[in-house]
């Protein structure tokens, strides 16, 4: 008899610190260019103009003056005039602790999309009750990063202004697990219809959505919905193709896989495919004891697996996420569950293909899918490099220059990442119905970098190229054998190349105006005052009101960083950190440095994205959105959106920032102006929830949020919240991670 838990089967979401590098942190890193005495008084403007001088102000076409005007915090309209900096047409949302969503006053609130929504002919409404099943034809849980893709009514093709049909694709990072079943997860061998639902319930919804009046609505018998699971099949594209460590039982020549998991942030590309990111796959994967020794006697590349496995989380005895592996499934033949066991049997060939040794090095990727094909095999882009995606985030696409596309790795003292492809753009592109095929064309050729902060505000992109530097075999640390080894072990080839471990850097935007790259570094437990350099000053203590503390950079700051020549071709840029989360009562000096108030007070950054440039909200200054993770300061409110106008790189001043928490160290940081009334609170979560996913229409009029876990910390008899039912008054029925749309009752852009 298998005993029922009310709690989940354990979980670990990768959130550790896996980094051993002895690279130095910034005031090591590299020798001083200018001195302490001239940054500080010398200012940051002055600091970068010396570095990159005229550089910075010649780009894309844009002339001193209006460059000037938008440091300023004005912009240039087409005429030539100066109009003032945008302002956030709404009053601020209060802090609070309810179970509703709460927008400002004049915006509505429709629940769209909800966990267990069906999606396909055949499939009944959702019991939610714990009995439910086929849920590769219903939503998934967890809603995280999403896009909305604009399709034309009359013809179902890819529309850039269609603003009443379109098709929303949305990751499903991971599940609320006891509130699958009707009493909890049942413990030791779990059942095989349970894991299967669990296992489903991962992934990517592509579900077709439209506007009848001002109501909008999801279609559940469109042909073009489509889940895609852990359990779907896809193929490796790029270097990587066919590397013998992608080998498995399943893929024996290394071309083939199953699936995706734990897809956190997103992208959008121009040519109408959704990226969808792999974040914290890792834990899913169960590592038996003698495992280490079995690889270690297999020779050289055994021991090399070690390592990799012990850098990216799984170099130790593990029983895996949810038990998975422990599924006795009634068809010998089936190895969905079997995949979940990484442990190498010695009695099967080395090279991994008798057995899923090698399957934890199928995930980490990048996925490219095609949401207008249902029928398309997702592909998963080698060259954008093997980590805890977040985010995939093109820069602006400029006719005859090679694309960026910016990404973060979500644990703690990873990295910051950038692919620029080998091929320039050619706006053309962005028409083909070959869509992949042009993923192809851009994703599958090109330079991986990860980014030094130089403590004198410049920046270097340090190039990921195998036999350069010391990514080659004779590296003492670990010996880098090609470039799909560079790229399968891209935590390692960083660590060897001595980029900044930064605070768990998560999603990144890119201003549409102007370029900029921006990226929130949502919090890091483990910085300490004797680890803190100019992109990560905090460590400190935050308290907590019913006792305890948060320690370490608590609330998480946002940098954004400018490329050299204002070109996605840059192997340089200068920096800022843009904000500061933190309570509006903590220490101002060293602590809430960007002087937030109660309007605007927030913790652990997470979702990020610009309002787009078709329509008012994302052209001139641009809005931008956060969205909050947090753990820190959910005492005092539940998690949160809020809109900005940032100003750009350079705005600021040098600040000195001194650390208290486990060692005393002062800094001077490049920190951007206080944003002020330039960033507003705009909606207040559910209880237990997380605010991540965010798109609009093109005309900006109906923004998408997704609303993540909510009601999660109670039991399945007593949740600790009941939302989304609760925000039609029902305090009752178990939580559910939904797609909400906000609207101005109005009809105009969102944020204005």
């Amino acid at each position: 008899m298998h005993a029922l838990l009310d709690q989940p089967v354990a979980y670990d979401d990768g959130d550790i610190d896996t980094n051993p590098s002895l690279s130095l942190h910034l005031s090591e890193l590299v020798e001083q260019r200018y001195s302490r005495r001239q940054t500080l008084t010398g200012g940051l403007s002055a600091m970068t103009g010396a570095a990159f001088g005229g550089l910075l102000l010649s780009g894309c076409g844009e002339d001193d003056a209006s460059l000037a005007a938008a440091d300023s915090g004005e912009v240039r309209v087409a005429s030539g005039a100066r109009v003032a900096a945008r302002e956030l047409g709404f009053a601020a949302v209060p802090k609070g602790l309810g179970d509703t969503v709460v927008v400002p006053a004049g915006h509505s609130v429709t629940v769209l999309y909800r966990l267990g929504d069906p999606i396909a002919p055949g499939v009944g409404p959702y019991a939610n009750n714990g009995t439910d099943g086929d849920f590769s034809k219903r939503a998934g849980d967890h809603h995280d990063g999403m896009s909305y893709f604009g399709m034309s009514a009359t013809t179902g093709a890819p529309d850039a202004l269609g603003n009443t049909q379109g098709l929303l694709v949305m990751n499903h990072e991971n599940i609320t697990q006891k509130y699958l079943h009707p009493n909890g997860a049942t413990s030791g061998t779990r059942p095989e219809g349970e894991a299967l639902k669990e296992i489903e319930c991962h992934g990517v919804s592509v579900v077709q959505v439209s506007k009848s009046g001002a109501a909008w609505s999801y279609q559940p018998l469109s042909p073009l919905n489509r889940r895609v699971t852990p359990n779907t099949p896809t193929q490796f594209n790029g270097p990587v193709r066919g590397d013998a460590w992608l080998r498995t039982a399943y893929s024996p020549d290394g071309t083939r896989g199953r699936g995706t998991i734990n897809n956190c942030a997103n992208g959008t590309m121009p040519w109408n495919t959704y990226l969808a990111c792999e974040e914290n796959w890792a834990g899913y994967f169960r590592r038996d004891a003698g495992d280490v020794a079995t690889r270690a006697a297999a020779g050289a590349a055994g021991a090399r697996q070690n390592q990799a496995l012990i850098r990216y989380g799984a170099g130790t005895t593990r029983a895996g996420n949810y038990g998975w592996a422990t599924v006795q499934a009634a068809d010998p033949a089936n190895t969905l569950f079997r995949r979940w066991n990484i442990t190498s049997n010695a009695a099967l060939p080395a090279d991994g293909t008798g057995d899923f040794r090698n399957e934890s090095f199928q995930y980490g990727w990048v996925v490219e899918i095609d949401p207008f094909d249902a029928n398309s095999v997702p592909r998963k882009r080698t060259a954008l490099g093997r980590m805890n995606h977040e985010g995939c985030v093109n820069g602006r696409m400029v006719a005859g220059v090679r694309p960026a596309f910016y990404m973060g790795d979500d644990a703690q003292n990873e990295y910051i990442y950038k692919f620029v492809s080998d091929v320039r753009w050619s706006a053309a592109d962005a028409a083909n119905r070959n869509r992949l095929a042009i993923g192809d064309k851009y994703l599958d050729r090109g330079t991986l970098y990860v980014a030094r902060f130089d403590a004198d505000g410049t920046g270097q992109w340090l190039p990921l190229v195998y036999g350069q530097g010391p990514l080659t075999p004779a590296n003492g640390t670990y010996s880098f054998q090609s470039q799909a080894d560079v790229l399968i072990n891209t935590r390692l080839a960083a660590d060897a190349l001595g980029a900044t471990p930064m605070d768990r850097p998560e999603w990144t935007a890119v201003n549409p105006a102007n370029g900029e790259m921006y990226c929130t570094l949502t919090n890091n437990g483990s910085r300490t005052g004797a680890r803190t350099d100019a992109a990560n000053p905090r460590a400190y203590s935050d308290p907590q009101r019913g006792g305890g503390a948060s320690n370490g950079n608590a609330n998480g700051h946002i940098v954004r960083l400018r490329e050299q020549g204002d070109t996605t071709e840059a192997t340089a840029f200068t920096w800022d950190i843009y904000a500061f989360g933190a309570g509006a009562d903590l220490d101002p000096a060293n602590i809430n440095v960007s002087g937030l108030d109660d309007t605007n007070d927030f913790s652990s950054p997470d979702g990020l994205w610009f309002s787009l440039p078709t329509n008012a909200g994302g052209q001139d200054s641009p809005i931008m959105w956060i969205q909050t993770d947090d753990g820190a300061y959910t005492d005092v409110t539940n998690c949160m959106l809020l809109a900005a106008v940032p100003g750009r790189v350079g705005d600021g001043s040098v600040r000195n920032v001194t650390a208290s928490y486990n060692g005393n160290r002062t800094v001077a940081s490049p920190v951007g102006a206080a944003p002020g009334t330039s960033l507003k609170r705009f909606l207040v979560g559910p209880v237990d929830c997380e605010i991540t996913g965010i798109t609009s229409t093109p005309d900006g009029k109906a923004l998408f949020v997704n609303v993540q876990h909510p009601g999660d910390g109670g039991t399945v008899s007593n949740p600790s919240g009941n939302w989304p039912q609760s925000q039609n008054g029902v305090a009752s029925g178990r939580p559910r991670s939904a797609t909400i749309v906000v609207t101005r009752d109005d009809g105009g852009v969102v944020g204005l």
